[in-house]
């Protein structure tokens, strides 16, 4: 099956559902904001990336907080030409990272960048039959009856958030006392994470960049949090104050720890690196 077109006559949902309903093998490219490759096997989605979220094993790790930058860099630099199954034998096989991290960041990257392409309104598309797509790539098969539904919600979802917090430049603030809020809530990681940032310094923007999240992602938190009653925006923004664009980073709820800290260290929240890879 060949097919080309336009994303103004034929949304990714279409796309994606004619791959699905057909069972088809092969590679769908689109060039919109940036190129994206995905990849299918016998109707399922094996594989995604774009120019913004390379899929590099490497990068798909520093991605996920499982790698830091330094490690990633060395992967990239000393194991070029590695397929990605290779290497990640050998991560596993050093013990720096277990199987279960591999495959669920490889998950949430094929996710995340698969849904970014529900938002892309305009571009053009070119599918084409290949008997082994992303051969060199670790392989994860995921439904699509599950990701065109949840695409399609979170499009949905997209454009309201978008509505609700349009310009990612609006700073926030936490509300008087907001730690007798906190102390009643169980807030996801996410959550935790943003909350460290939360200043008058940091745009929605820098909020995002620090924590590696979406557009999605990061409104649909904030928007959360502000519904919640824990943070309000700033409507004269300040200027920021922070060198280089670094967002400033304090648990400014609660005077510089966060309640149940050690809980959510454990969870992730602050995200401990690894100081060197051992034995690749």
């Amino acid at each position: 099956m060949a097919l080309k077109g336009n994303l103004q006559d034929f949304t990714t949902a279409q796309l994606l559902n004619l791959v699905n309903i057909a069972r088809k093998t092969g590679v769908l490219k689109v060039e919109g904001k940036e190129k994206a490759i995905i990849s299918f096997l016998d109707g399922k989605l094996i594989y995604a990336e774009t120019d913004d979220m390379r899929g590099d094993l490497g990068q798909v790790l520093y991605r996920a907080g499982k790698l830091n930058k330094k490690q990633a860099t060395l992967i990239d630099e000393k194991l070029q030409g590695q397929s990605d199954r290779h290497l990640g034998h050998r991560l596993i096989k050093s013990k720096l990272i277990s199987q279960t991290d591999i495959l669920e960041s490889i998950r949430q990257h094929i996710l995340t960048v698969i849904y970014s392409l529900f938002a892309w309104g305009d571009g053009t598309f070119n599918f084409h039959a290949e008997p082994e797509p992303a051969a060199s790539r670790i392989r994860i098969p995921l439904d699509l009856d599950l990701i065109i539904v949840e695409g399609s919600r979170r499009l949905q979802e997209s454009e309201r958030l978008n509505d609700e917090l349009p310009d990612l430049n609006i700073r926030f603030q936490f509300v008087p006392r907001p730690e007798n809020r906190l102390g009643k809530m169980n807030l996801t990681q996410d959550e935790w994470r943003i909350i460290n940032y939360i200043s008058p310094k940091n745009t929605i923007q820098q909020i995002a960049h620090a924590n590696q999240l979406s557009d999605f992602e990061v409104r649909r938190t904030i928007y959360g949090l502000m519904e919640a009653g824990l943070i309000a925006p700033i409507r004269e923004a300040a200027k920021p104050t922070t060198t280089r664009g670094r967002p400033d980073r304090r648990d400014s709820a609660t005077g510089g720890r966060s309640p149940n800290s050690t809980i959510a260290d454990k969870r992730g929240v602050v995200n401990r690196l690894i100081d060197r890879i051992r034995s690749l």
